[in-house]
C-alpha cells in the first residue's frame, strides 16, 4: 500500500470470537509505503508434505531456508511446521532411503549452494525461490535446462512445465526469418518427467524407460559437442561464441531424435 501524508500504519487483526489485536506498524511524517504478508498453517503443512514427498520420490535428502533469526514469528512458523510434518510423518521413511532433511538460514544455503555439486531438494518461500532457482539454473549452464515440477501434498497429482516460460525474442525472430537457436531441453524433460510419473502411476515401465531414455539423450548430446547457442555462450564465456560451436533450433532437434532413435533400438 501507499501512504499520502503523514499518519499511523497498524496490523489489525478481528477474531470470529470477537477480540481484536493491534500491532503498530509505523508513524508516517510524509508519503510513503507498506506491505502486508500472510500465510496459514494449513498451506505452510501442505507444502511441507509436497516438499518432502517430491524428496522421496527423487531420492535426495531436504533442506528448507528461511530468515527465521529475523522474521521470527512469520519465519519461524515455516520452520517449525516443516520440523513437526517432517517428524511426524515423514522421519521413518526418509531414515529408510538414507535421506536428510535440515533447516538453515537463507543466507548461509545460497553460499552453501555455490559451492556444493548439486544434489539436493531446496525448499524456499515464494520470493526466495523465484530468485534463487535462476541463480542456480544460470549457474548450471542455462536457464534452458530448468525444469519445473508442481506436486500436490497427495504425491499423486503432478504438473511438469518448462520453467523459462514463452522465449518470446525468440519466437519473434523465428516468425521474422530469422535463424534462432533455442534450447528445447526444459521442454524435453518437461514431457519426459510427465511422462516418468505416469508410468509409476500406471506401473507401465515401458513408459518410464523410454522417459529415460530421452533425458539421457539429451545430456549425452551436449556432452558430445553438439548444443545451441545459450550453452555455448557458458562453454566458451563469450556472447558471441564461434559459430561452429553451436546449433541452430531445427538442427538440434534433429541430432537429439537421430541419437534417441539409435538408443531406442
Amino acid at each position: 500500500m501507499r501512504t499520502e501524508g503523514p499518519g499511523t500504519l497498524k496490523l489489525v487483526f478481528e477474531g470470529k470470537d470477537g477480540k481484536k489485536q493491534e500491532w503498530p506498524i509505523n508513524e508516517f511524517t510524509g508519503p510513503g509505503i507498506g506491505l502486508g504478508m500472510f500465510n496459514t498453517d494449513e498451506s505452510i503443512i501442505e507444502f511441507a508434505r509436497s516438499v518432502f514427498q517430491y524428496g522421496l520420490m527423487v531420492g535426495y535428502p531436504v533442506y528448507l531456508s528461511t530468515k527465521n533469526t529475523i522474521l521470527k514469528v512469520y519465519d519461524g512458523r515455516f520452520k517449525d511446521l516443516f520440523q513437526q510434518t517432517f517428524e511426524k510423518e515423514f522421519a521413518a521413511k526418509f531414515k529408510e532411503k538414507g535421506l536428510t532433511y535440515e533447516h538453515r538460514l537463507i543466507d548461509d544455503m545460497v553460499a552453501q549452494v555455490l559451492k556444493w555439486d548439486g544434489g539436493i531438494l531446496w525448499a524456499c518461500k515464494n520470493y526466495d525461490g523465484d530468485v534463487q532457482s535462476d541463480t542456480v539454473a544460470q549457474g548450471f549452464g542455462s536457464l534452458g535446462l530448468m525444469t519445473s515440477v508442481l506436486l500436490c501434498p497427495d504425491g499423486v497429482t503432478m504438473e511438469a512445465e518448462a520453467a523459462h516460460g514463452t522465449v518470446t525474442k525468440h519466437y519473434r525472430d523465428h516468425q521474422a526469418g530469422k535463424v534462432t537457436s533455442t534450447n528445447p531441453i526444459a521442454s524435453i524433460y518437461a514431457w519426459t518427467r510427465g511422462l516418468a510419473h505416469r508410468a509409476k502411476l500406471d506401473n507401465t515401465p515401458d513408459v518410464a524407460r523410454f522417459a529415460t531414455a530421452l533425458e539421457e539423450v539429451c545430456v549425452s548430446t551436449v556432452e558430445s559437442g553438439k548444443m545451441t547457442k545459450d550453452l555455448a555462450r557458458s562453454l566458451h564465456s563469450e556472447l558471441e561464441p564461434p559459430k561452429d560451436s553451436w546449433l541452430p533450433t531445427e538442427p538440434f532437434l534433429d541430432v537429439l531424435a537421430t541419437n534417441l532413435k539409435a538408443k531406442l533400438k
